[in-house]
Formats: structure tokens, sequence, C-alpha cells
């Protein structure tokens, strides 16, 4: 709205020269209305970033307070832990969660627009959206926690700390002579990625390097096997790949040492997140740990907040990781950053 304002129905019906009621049934999904009805009311909600919050009506009313939770996919144990510390806590606290992913959605958009009138607030995660479609959302009046996000004014955000954990985990790889690291990640992909490539470009700036072009892959374990063959068939090969995902680097050290090579002889290998495998795969895989169902925890206790009214300041929480380094690069233990 040009006063600045959240839309509200009256702005809607106005836009659409319909009445309140007719407004109302269309919205709602209540009583006959034309197919011209509602395409007017729809056009002129958008017009407008009309959302109908729920979170006004629910509190009024003491009914049940449900979350939404938006992620970008489902795949891998990284969401898993994350989802798990949420719903630990909203079950906890009586609150509801009801999930939306948006990787394969046609109109992610139009989903998290209906999501919001059926919610009391939302939870993004990384770059499950874009950042016009969030602004909208705040502007809307909807209560709203990102993860793994940059800051936007109007939003909490709750991350884990990257940069410092890949600076130093980088840091000690060169420091042991592993002088030609490859970064393996897209840091367009997310902002956890780019932080962690900024962090793998500074270890090598301090000793006056220039940190090579990252190779810009999917986070996943094909992405991670490909890698690895082009480097058995490649000449000139790196001696140690930094892998911004566990996902990436078990399947990259796998095929490695399939194909003959001596890990962390010749090459080292590193990962990201911890995940359970980490532990258990031969040679053991170094990593940095971090605390995803806390993360968790933390955004549906944020988003709590937000919705209540107990807290209307934003806010800006970065949880602390942990470098775990076993055999993959010669070494083994754990430091906190």
């Amino acid at each position: 709205m040009a006063t600045g304002r959240p839309a509200t129905i009256y702005d809607v019906a106005a836009r659409a020269k319909l009445s309140i009621a007719t407004v109302s049934r269309v919205l709602q999904g209540t009583g006959p209305v034309s197919a011209k009805a509602r395409e007017r009311v729809g056009q002129a909600a958008a017009e407008l970033n009309y959302v109908p919050l729920r979170a006004a009506r629910s509190l009024a009313v003491q009914r049940h307070e449900a979350h939404g939770l938006v992620l970008p996919d489902l795949s891998g144990p990284f969401y898993s832990d994350l989802l798990m510390g949420y719903e630990r806590w909203a079950g906890e606290h009586g609150q509801s969660v009801v999930l939306t992913v948006t990787h394969g959605n046609a109109d992610p958009r139009r989903t998290v627009r209906d999501l919001a009138g059926r919610v009391d607030g939302i939870v993004v995660h990384g770059n499950a959206l874009e950042l016009a479609t969030i602004q909208g959302l705040r502007k809307a009046g909807v209560p709203l926690v990102l993860v793994a996000h940059p800051p936007v004014t109007g939003c909490d955000t709750v991350r884990t700390e990257s940069v410092s954990s890949a600076e130093k985990l980088t840091t000690r790889l060169l420091d042991a002579g592993r002088e030609s690291l490859v970064f393996v990640g897209d840091p367009a992909s997310s902002y956890d990625v780019s932080e962690r490539y900024a962090g793998f470009a500074k270890a090598h700036e301090s000793r006056g390097k220039v940190a090579p072009e990252p190779v810009r892959v999917e986070l996943t374990e094909s992405a991670g096997r490909g890698v690895a063959e082009d480097v058995l068939t490649q000449g000139g090969r790196p001696d140690g790949l930094v892998c911004a995902n566990d996902e990436l680097a078990l399947a990259a050290l796998i095929t490695l040492r399939a194909g003959g090579i001596d890990v962390p002889g010749e090459i080292v290998v590193t990962g990201w997140d911890d995940v359970m495998a980490a532990r258990y795969v031969s040679p053991g895989l170094s990593t940095v740990r971090q605390p995803m169902v806390e993360l968790g925890q933390l955004a549906a206790q944020r988003l709590h907040e937000r919705v209540t009214g107990e807290r209307t300041r934003g806010r800006n929480d970065v949880l602390a990781t942990e470098l775990v380094l076993r055999d993959s690069c010669g070494t083994s233990g754990a430091m906190q950053q």
C-alpha cells in the first residue's frame, strides 16, 4: 500500500469493485461466486500484496497456534535434523507445523501466500523463496523468521557461523602443506555456501594467495562422485577437496579410494555438517559440525515470540560451529568456533 500499512479486505474490495461479502466468500472459499469475481479478487489481492493474517484471528479467539515452515528441499540429513529440532520445540509448546517445499513448485509465491492465510507466522530456510516474496510477506505484516539467510530488515534471522570455521579449517590444511586445495560447491546456491567459500578464500588471502575458483556443483551425492571421477582422470590433481557439505565429501572420498587414491595421503577431503555417516566411513571424514537440531528449535522459539508479540524488534542469532578433524585430513579432534 502507498500508505505503508498492510492491505485489508476493504482495500481488496475497493480495488476489485466488489462488495466485502463477495470478497470474503472468494477468500474463504465459502458460498457461490462467479469465475469473473474470483479473478477480480485474485488480481486485486496480488496487486495490493494482500495476505489474510491468521495471527490476529487466532489470538483473538485463543485458537491453536500454527507455524508455516518453508524449505527448498527435503533430501539429505541436513533437513531432517532441522525439522526434528523445530517439531520438538513446537510440540512441547503446543504449536503445529505446516510444511511447504518450494523445489519443483511452479508458483512458490502463490503457494506461500496461501500458506500465510492458514498459519500465524512463517519460517523460511535459505533460498526457498526469492527476496521479493519475503519482502512482500513482511510488508503484509506476516511474522517472519529466516534461517541460513542474510539479515532482512524487519525479520528475525537464525544461522550458524561459517566464515571463521571455513577459514580455520582451510588454514589447517594449508599449514599441513596442502597447497593445491579446491573448494567444491556453488557459492551462488545459498548464503551458507557463499560464507564457507568466503572463509576458504580468506585463508588463502592471509598467505598472500588468490583462492582458486570453486568447482560449482550442486550439494548432492552424484555431484560429489562426479567431481572425484574428474579428479581421477585429469592431470595436475589437487591435493585437497574442501567440500561445502558432507554429502559431497562422502561421495568424493569413497569414489577416490575406489579409484586407488590414498586419502589422506595423496588427497585430503573435508565436508560440512557432521552427519552420522562421517564418523563411520573409513577414513573418518573431517568436517564442521553444525547444531542443526538447536537451529530448528531456536527458529521455532523466535517465531513464537513474533506471533505472540512478546518481542517486536528483530534479532540476528548466530550459533557456534565446531571443527571435527578426523583421518580424512590426517588428524583428529574437535575445536569449537
